[in-house]
Parts: C-alpha cells; structure tokens; sequence
C-alpha cells in the first residue's frame, strides 16, 4: 500500500502563508540577502525547493546539500536547470500531496555524502515540509514566494514539530501499488 498525504481546503489557506522568514526582492536582493544570512549562521546545510530558487542559489555560488526541482516554474514547464549534482534521483509526487515514496527519497538524499538533486514528476512544493522535517537542526530550507521573494526556513525542533501538525492535518489516503 502507498500511503499519501493530500492537501486539506483548509490548510491549502494556511500554507500560502511562509513558514520561515520572507526576504523580499528581486533575485539579486534576495540573494544577496541570503548570502549574508548563510555567512552570518553557517547552516550545516541547505536544501532548496522550487527551480527557480535552486538556479538562482547555483547563479550566486551557493550549491545545496538538496535541490528539489519539478521542471516547472508558476506551474508551467522549463527547459530542466542545470545544477551539479553527485546524484540525481527521481520521484512521482501528484500536486497537492506527499507521497511516501518522496518522503523516503528526501531522507536518502539528505544521507547521501554528496550533493542531491531530486526532480519530481509532479509537483515540489510541499516537499519542503519533509525537507524542513528530516533536515538537520539549523539547517536552512529556501523555497520560493511567488511574486515576493524567498522565504528561509531555519529548521528548529519548533518547526519540525509544526511542519509534524501540518502533516497530521493532512487528509491521509492509501492506495494498492
């Protein structure tokens, strides 16, 4: 049985709003931003969601630990962004859910010793809540806000415990493989 976890009415309202802290600008502002940010904390690692922050991040010599990329940006398809990469893996997770099996690739990604990059057929956004839950404490998550800017999520055991609630808030369905 695959499990997923499906995005509620209700929470779809509550995740427009960032879960970490908006730096807002254009590319270059917010780059520049996030760079002083990274040499200000020095996060044991970052993760990005969304190819348009991960080209970005590359674009300004900040390479992930994890890039999640779906090919798309405001949902509409791109040439794929060339991000170096050790090992890329790939991954089915529908829009508005999670699966199990993106769940289990972001925690092999984050195990792995080298840089990640997992491109999803389907759709990346709320991976960030299972990145920001398995990754290291201190981390920082970066994702996108479409139109505004970045939000950076700094991974504290707070926030794993409200992304655990935002999970457990999802409507939970499984299906026969």
């Amino acid at each position: 049985m695959a499990t997923r976890y499906r995005l509620t009415p209700e929470l779809r309202k509550k995740l427009k709003k960032p879960i970490g802290t908006l730096i807002r600008g254009s590319f270059n502002e917010t780059m520049k931003k996030l760079k002083d940010l990274v040499e200000k904390e020095n996060p044991p690692m970052i993760i990005s969601v969304g190819d348009s922050v991960s080209k970005n991040l590359a674009k300004n010599n900040m390479f992930p630990k994890l890039s999640i990329v779906d090919n798309k940006v405001m949902r509409k398809r791109i040439q794929p962004i060339a991000l170096k990469a050790d090992k890329t893996l790939y991954v089915k997770n529908p829009p508005a859910t999670i699966t199990e099996e993106a769940l289990a690739t972001i925690q092999e990604a984050l195990e792995h010793n080298g840089r990640v990059k997992i491109v999803v057929d389907g759709e990346e956004d709320l991976l960030t809540l299972a990145a920001v839950l398995y990754a290291p404490e201190n981390s920082f998550v970066v994702y996108g806000q479409p139109l505004e800017g970045i939000v950076v999520v700094k991974v504290t055991k707070q926030k794993k415990k409200e992304v655990t609630n935002v999970l457990k808030a999802m409507e939970i369905f499984r299906k026969a493989k």
